[in-house]
């Protein structure tokens, strides 16, 4: 037979007909379009308009098109406030590619909508979004056409705010602004909007408008897959893994729908078949996936303690019609469980995480928004900072309260990474409504995030908000006794009786806490909130004090678990350089005290630097700056230290009725901007000296030494996953000579594993008067632990004096050899003396060092520089820089 010309009309018409049997993503389920990239944005009055991008934000098109400069610059947060106070205009004309007549129904979905905007689908009001943290589904299969054009309407953010603050006319809702020092912007509180993006102690005031995440059209036929999530689940008396999964399907047949789930994680030899009938309308389906007892599961650890094991699973729903939906993901199994009892000779309960059943100290620090806008957060930065924790031997962090609920790729690289997530909700240092439209946006909003996050092994634990308890009772916001019950019974009804209630319904596999800082149980106990919140013998506790010398241990709190705490440094001139002009390079500049967001940052930095050393005495303005700026992160690594050393040591011990310290979390971990902070990481990434100093201070074999009444001991600290034989090397160096004065080392001895044990003691005035000519301003101790394997702690040092006082300190001539190994480059130093803090600096070559601030007790040292971008040796040694502490005298 010949077909002829027929042929190709005859096969599109046999197409047409099989449509339907087709599987999920054909066109005969679903078809989705994405409306990201091009749109038009256009100001409140229509006197602007230019082409942005999606996902993104109003500033960030405003600066690719030359409308503004650098938001960061200089003081531009300040001059580009119009912006935020503007009403612009979001809109994009579109085609839809396929035929809008054959599909039940079409939604337009927003993964992300930055924050207050009414949603018009040819010029049909179709929604309005106020949540930031909310994904919006709108219906628009009535209104969407082959032709479209799409607008948000957006309203300035701080006029809404302001709104909404005084509407709520029954009683205030402290605070109402921020304090003057961070030029911010008022009632953030009243807005389910980024809390720092209206300006924080660390960082600008700039509250965006835009689309931040995806945007598309699905349209789809007979039923559609809403989401899909699940949770592992260990039960210790059959001792057998499970799967709770859920499934929200869009029923549109006016029929049921019956079929099969196969749910299959082939390296774990688990298959199994469900059947399932789904009603016309909104539909959860919930299976229960028993994995093959006879396999042994690989389960997922935090960093330094094991693998991070994952399994590949498929689901696939074949459905009648030969419809199908197919979902593949990683699966991860771990358990995890917050230990709160009492304590043999302390009051009070332990605060403390076991993962799979073994207790772990929690070391690493708080992440805080990476950026201001958004969309200049990339997956390459997100790797550069988390891979710089875990460099940095971490293995938790905080995602705080007050800025975002991370992207996606922020949960899949700590997956990976084995960073354990403490997962806070956006509530932070406020007092919050509890209206009905309130209410109900954070209950979507809670429910939205528990879904999309919880199958992420990392996560280990909820956090309802940053300091609100404190807040509270600890009476920041001056409310009379008389009003209290009011905003008690507030707090209990949003993190209490609306979040907790939704925690516990969607998520069981991992604890939820009300607040941090909190007492824990014993916040439960006394009606959601304690007294006093900061008790160290229960729960976690924040901890600042900048006025007390930070050499003193003894002004830290012996807590349960120490979830911030810091001290403020300045980043690098070469940070700075990028954002400012040759007036601002000084310490006290117009720009130096606009940066400085925390009330007396400035002057407390100079404090704790003169506590232990002189200030800079150079006659160029421009040198002193540059020598204050390395001060000020010499102060911050070595109180941060200190700080640090003192929790890690207080791990096993209970000291008059305090210790056993699990957490160590320091304030903080990367920088939103370039401004002084508590970071450890400079915007863009670049390590400060304190970042280097975590990578020995977090190490998992550690010595600690500190003194008590002129007795100097040493403990030894590990995290390591099995008991070692370890010895000690205690050394004495005299600070007018490169060799070492004396030196002695203990026996072999069992380094008792996930423990702080004392290894050594002595009278300071014995171990002096034993090595020579030694006192303690001509001395300095330093000390290591090393394995019978090739394991060994970094080598750890204790100043018998402040470095200002010392006798014998010489000004260090250091040089430095670079040649290329491959992709790295060896810097080969040497130095004429000893030399403490000597700092390497490549300016804006991003990469970081192998170590760097560290003190050189040796002639030879030779250190790795690992760039992050290709480089040369050439443009190294033009940029290479060296300064130790004497060179700022």
């Amino acid at each position: 037979m010949r077909f002829g010309p027929l042929l190709p009309l005859l096969l599109l018409l046999l197409l047409l007909l099989l449509l339907p049997l087709c599987g999920a993503g054909s066109p005969a389920l679903s078809r989705s379009l994405s409306l990201r990239g091009g749109w038009r944005i256009r100001s409140g009055n229509g006197s602007l308009e230019l082409p942005g991008e999606v996902p993104g934000c109003v500033h960030s098109a405003l600066r690719r098109r030359g409308f503004i400069q650098d938001p960061y610059y200089r003081f531009n947060d300040l001059n580009y406030r119009w912006i935020s106070l503007d009403n612009w205009t979001y809109s994009k004309n579109f085609k839809i590619p396929f035929n809008i007549s054959n599909w039940q129904k079409v939604n337009l979905i927003f993964e992300g909508v930055d924050t207050v905007a009414k949603v018009l689908l040819n010029n049909v009001p179709i929604g309005k979004t106020d949540n930031m943290f909310k994904r919006y589904s709108f219906d628009i299969t009535s209104v969407v056409s082959n032709v479209n054009s799409l607008e948000l309407r957006f309203q300035s953010p701080v006029l809404y705010a302001a709104q909404q603050s005084k509407a709520h006319t029954s009683y205030s809702v402290p605070p109402d602004c921020p304090p003057l020092v961070q030029k911010g912007q008022c009632h953030v509180n009243f807005i389910r909007k980024e809390q720092s993006s209206f300006s924080w102690d660390w960082g600008p005031s700039f509250p965006t408008q835009g689309i931040w995440k995806d945007v598309r059209i699905e349209a789809y036929n007979i039923c559609h897959l809403n989401y899909f999530t699940f949770s592992p689940i260990y039960d210790n008396h059959t001792q057998v893994w499970s799967l709770e999964i859920e499934s929200s399907f869009d029923v549109v047949s006016p029929k049921p729908i019956s079929g099969q789930v196969i749910v299959s994680i082939p390296k774990l030899q688990t298959q199994q078949t469900y059947s399932i009938e789904l009603q016309p309308g909104e539909r959860i389906v919930e299976l229960f996936v028993k994995i093959n007892k006879n396999v042994t599961v690989e389960t997922w650890w935090p960093r330094g303690h094991g693998h991070q094991t994952g399994y590949n699973m498929t689901i696939l729903f074949k459905l009648v019609r030969g419809l199908s939906i197919e979902k593949s993901t990683k699966v991860y199994f771990r358990t995890v469980e917050l230990i709160e009892e009492p304590i043999e000779g302390s009051q009070g309960l332990s605060f403390y995480f076991k993962i799979n059943g073994l207790p772990i100290f929690l070391k690493g620090s708080n992440w805080i928004p990476a950026d201001s806008f958004q969309d200049r957060v990339t997956s390459d930065l997100l790797r550069l900072l988390l891979q710089s924790a875990v460099d940095a031997n971490m293995n938790t962090l905080r995602v705080w309260g007050g800025g975002i609920y991370e992207q996606d790729e922020f949960y899949r690289l700590c997956d990976e990474l084995g960073i354990m997530v403490w997962q806070d909700f956006m509530f932070a240092c406020a007092l919050y409504p509890t209206g009905r439209d309130f209410m109900n946006s954070v209950r979507a909003e809670v429910a939205h995030q528990i879904r999309r996050l919880k199958y992420h092994p990392s996560i280990i634990v909820w956090g309802g908000n940053n300091e609100n308890e404190a807040a509270l009772m600890m009476n920041w916001y001056n409310i009379r006794a008389s009003e209290l019950h009011t905003y008690i019974n507030d707090y209990v009804v949003l993190y209490v009786k609306n979040i907790r209630k939704i925690v516990l319904a969607e998520d069981s596999s991992r604890p939820f806490i009300i607040s941090s800082p909190t007492n824990g149980a014993e916040s439960i106990k006394e009606g959601w909130l304690s007294v006093n919140p900061y008790d160290s013998n229960f729960g976690d506790v924040h901890f600042y004090d900048y006025i007390n010398d930070c050499w003193n241990w003894k002004v830290f709190p012996k807590a349960r678990f120490v979830s911030e705490y810091g001290y403020q440094s300045w980043p690098s001139f070469s940070t700075l350089e990028k954002v400012s002009s040759k007036e601002d390079w000084s310490y006290n500049s117009k720009f130096s005290l606009h940066r400085q967001h925390h009330a007396g940052g400035n002057d407390e930095m100079l404090l704790q630097i003169g506590f232990h050393f002189k200030l800079p005495e150079s006659t160029d303005p421009l040198q002193t700056f540059k020598d204050t700026i390395y001060l000020t992160q010499v102060m911050q690594a070595q109180c941060v230290k200190v700080e640090t050393e003192f929790y890690r040591r207080s791990r096993s011990e209970i000291v008059r009725g305090q210790g056993y310290t699990m957490g160590a979390l320091y304030w903080q971990l990367n920088d939103i901007w370039q401004a002084p902070s508590w970071a450890s990481l400079e915007y863009g990434g670049k390590w400060k000296m304190l970042h280097y100093f975590a990578r020995h201070f977090f190490a998992p074999l550690l010595p600690v030494g500190f003194e008590d009444q002129d007795l100097f001991f040493i403990y030894g600290v590990s995290d390591l996953g099995s008991d070692c034989k370890a010895k000690l090397t205690v050394r004495i160096h005299t600070w007018s000579s490169l060799e070492p004065l004396c030196s002695s080392e203990t026996e072999y001895f069992v380094m008792k594993a996930g423990k702080a044990v004392l290894l050594y003691e002595e009278f300071v005035p014995i171990l002096l008067e034993n090595c020579g000519n030694c006192t303690r301003r001509s001395c300095v101790v330093s000390f290591y632990l090393s394995t019978d394997s090739q394991l060994s702690s970094p080598t750890n040092y204790h100043f018998l004096s402040s470095l200002s006082e010392t006798v014998g300190l010489h000004k260090a001539h250091i040089t430095a050899v670079i040649s290329q190994q491959g992709n790295t480059f060896a810097f080969d130093l040497e130095t004429s003396a000893v030399a403490p803090f000597v700092w390497l600096d490549v300016g804006s070559i991003p990469g970081r060092f192998s170590d760097n601030g560290f003190l050189m007790t040796e002639r030879t040292r030779t250190v790795l520089f690992y760039p992050w971008q290709p480089t040369s040796k050439s443009e190294l040694e033009q940029s290479f820089r060296v300064t130790s502490l004497m060179d700022i005298y």
